[in-house]
């Protein structure tokens, strides 16, 4: 049981505290392929003269991730941000458990071993890149030669083709040489893997937030069931359907069957098991209830094959999702959002469907629900069901519309909000469209700095990573713009970056008493301090083991 947070003689501002965090919207001094800089943001400009400014580091080690080369996301920026400090996050989780062997001596292991030993097929669905955002493909390699030696006689992998935290046409990078490596395993004729299934990210099995279970359906028909447009390997099916669909990248590729003499090679059956590879929760919460639950509604799976079902990780502790799993997820404990529950503070969330859940379930340390349903409000403004990019501005505008409302309410004491569009329209790698999506969020940055100062408040405005801040594929070495070969224009990249977000704290009320702590310089520290940050503000002292203030009150 935590204790309250202890006051310190600032009482904070006479209105409330509003954390705006801008999804997706990095800094970086790249003008050529960023977004951010290309767009029309009056609003932003007018913080860089009146709030004060620092850039935090949202990538890497700063949010719990293997090293500094990997892009941070959203489901660590929130944890990150919600709890004030740092945990090892899901892929170092992952690494250091193959590495000792852990993963391969837990009991969920074995018990997906027990059914393969016995003759049933091992099959893996999961998210096919070394993005480490979701998932990785040395995690399903290190699996694939782990069964082999237990002597899994055949598996199944059913591949998630990204272009989304990699190249979005980067598919065969992958694919190929997987298929070398799965040569390398079935020589000699003593296993059978191979791929037996396949489609774009955004068009199969993972969908979140239940937002569009159809999305998860057509992956059931093809993983499942078998049933889809039948094509000899993995490349065909890709190379046919980039010809048929002209432009498209690989998280939108339609999905596809891997058949022999007619029959799908790898429909999943009674008497098999199924690992999803992904350790990340928010796009395997879904499937995983397919597979689990019982009594299901959300679509007509017909006969439920009976199989011994893991994650990865478990996706929900609260909810238990699922049931089985190979790693266990990070304990996070003492977040702001509990803290502040049990100091007895109002507070409001909201955000659309599509980050719904970053500012409620990641924010609060991987947790369904809320500490206190007295004193927490959650707001989920429904996403529209279309392309990013032929509606940039989502719902901006409906969340600024209720959150102003909620400030002028003098109900809550911190608000927090998420503006999802620089992440999930930047996905798109539409350049015109990601300017528009950075223009709409700084137009509602606008509205929010009216009423935080009609209400005597403080704004703080951040982001959780960056990604409409670098639209252009780079090269590693020289920093250059990569040019596409076959139109040279520029590469498009529809991925995460690497770049630090921009901080901006202003004080509507006027108090005077805020200012930058010492050690804020920009890039010094992470987007943990986030958290101590709010809480400093709103008149609480941090708990200890919180990383450092970006403010000191005076």
């Amino acid at each position: 049981m935590i204790e309250p947070l202890k006051k310190t003689p600032f009482p904070g501002p006479p209105g409330p505290l509003l954390l705006c965090i801008m999804d997706g919207i990095g800094w970086s001094p790249e003008r050529k392929g960023n977004a951010v800089a290309a767009a029309c943001t009056t609003h932003m400009a007018w913080l860089m003269e009146h709030a004060l400014f620092t850039t935090l580091k949202a990538h890497g080690r700063a949010v719990g991730l293997p090293s500094d080369e990997d892009m941070g996301n959203s489901e660590v920026g929130h944890n990150a941000i919600g709890c004030g400090r740092v945990y090892a996050q899901g892929a170092m989780l992952v690494n250091e458990s193959i590495r000792t062997g852990a993963l391969f001596q837990g009991q969920a292991w074995q018990e997906v071993m027990a059914p393969c030993r016995a003759g049933g097929t091992l099959h893996f669905i999961g998210l096919f890149s070394d993005g480490n955002v979701h998932s990785h493909l040395d995690h399903l390699k290190a699996m694939l030669v782990q069964a082999k030696k237990e002597g899994v006689r055949r598996a199944r992998i059913h591949i998630l083709l990204d272009g989304r935290d990699v190249g979005e046409t980067s598919a065969l990078d992958y694919v190929d040489p997987f298929e070398a490596f799965l040569a390398d395993l079935n020589r000699g004729g003593i296993v059978d893997y191979r791929i037996a299934s396949g489609g774009g990210r955004m068009k199969i099995t993972m969908d979140r937030y239940n937002a569009d279970w159809e999305m998860v359906r057509r992956g059931w028909q093809t993983h499942v069931k078998g049933e889809g447009r039948p094509f000899p390997s993995a490349r065909a099916a890709i190379e046919t359907l980039r010809r048929e669909n002209p432009g498209v990248i690989d998280q939108d590729l339609p999905p596809f069957v891997i058949v022999e003499n007619g029959q799908p090679v790898g429909p999943i059956r009674d008497g098999d098991a199924v690992i999803f590879f992904n350790f990340r929760g928010d796009r395997a919460i879904e499937i995983s209830r397919a597979f689990e639950e019982e009594t299901f509604t959300e679509f007509d799976r017909g006969p439920r094959p009976r199989v011994v079902y893991a994650g990865m990780m478990q996706y929900d502790g609260d909810l238990k999702i699922p049931r089985r799993y190979l790693v266990s997820p990070p304990a996070i404990d003492r977040t702001m959002g509990e803290f502040l529950a049990v100091s007895g503070v109002p507070s409001y969330a909201i955000s659309e469907t599509q980050k719904y859940g970053h500012v409620t379930y990641f924010f609060n340390g991987n947790r369904s629900g809320k500490f206190d349903e007295r004193l927490e409000t959650y707001v989920e403004i429904p996403s529209d069901m279309v392309p990013f990019e032929h509606r940039p501005w989502m719902k901006a505008a409906e969340i600024t519309d209720t959150v102003t409302d909620a400030l002028r309410a003098n109900r809550y004491r911190f608000l927090r909000l998420n503006y999802p569009n620089g992440d999930m329209v930047g996905h798109t790698g539409v350049f015109q469209a990601a300017q528009i999506a950075v223009e709409t969020v700084d137009l509602c940055l606008g509205r929010l700095i009216r009423a935080v100062q009609e209400t005597r408040g403080v704004l703080v405005v951040s982001a959780d990573h960056g990604n409409a801040d670098e639209m252009f594929e780079k090269d590693k070495k020289t920093g250059r713009v990569v040019l596409d070969k076959r139109t040279g224009k520029p590469k498009v990249k529809t991925s995460h970056t690497l770049n630090p977000v921009p901080c901006w704290i202003w004080d509507g009320a006027a108090t005077g008493r805020l200012s930058l702590a010492p050690d804020a310089a920009p890039g010094t520290l992470g987007i943990s301090s986030l958290a101590a940050t709010c809480l400093r503000i709103l008149g609480f002292e941090p708990p200890p083991e919180y990383d450092p203030s970006i403010v000191t009150i005076a």
